[in-house]
């Protein structure tokens, strides 16, 4: 069994994708349009370009996502990256935080050697730790 998160975007998941690509050292595997899709004729006006399904690999994770018009702000969830070292916890959450907004800075906790919680650009909610070894 697989748990893929799923994320719905108002009009900006390519945008968002191609961010996450960056941040996290993934790669874009798929991405689709309405317009071409067996959907295009159900896609909203103006919405053809935007993204019914996009899948994004990050080491041995899945990331997929898509452009919603009835996307409403998410709520009630984080996406939790855990990282093999301090120095990719860092550089992550610092990517991640690139005009987004920081809800508790990067540092050292008593369970993790770094520990840090933003709100990206697009509005999706990260926690990023290194844990401290057992």
């Amino acid at each position: 069994m697989h748990l893929n998160p799923y994320l719905y975007f108002n009009g900006h998941c390519e945008a968002a994708f191609r961010f996450y690509e960056k941040c996290l050292n993934g790669k874009i595997a798929f991405m689709m349009t309405y317009e071409g899709s067996p959907m295009a004729d159900q896609a909203p006006r103006g919405w053809e370009k935007k993204i019914l399904h996009g899948t994004l690999n990050v080491g041995a994770m899945i990331l997929q996502g898509a452009d919603s018009p009835q996307q409403e702000i998410a709520k009630g969830f984080s996406l939790a990256l855990s990282m093999d070292t301090p120095a990719d916890a860092e550089r992550t959450f610092h990517a991640l935080a690139e005009n987004g907004k920081i809800q508790l800075p990067i540092q050292e906790t008593f369970w993790a050697v770094r520990f840090g919680m933003v709100i990206d650009k697009f509005g999706m909610p990260w926690m990023v730790s290194c844990e401290k070894s057992q």
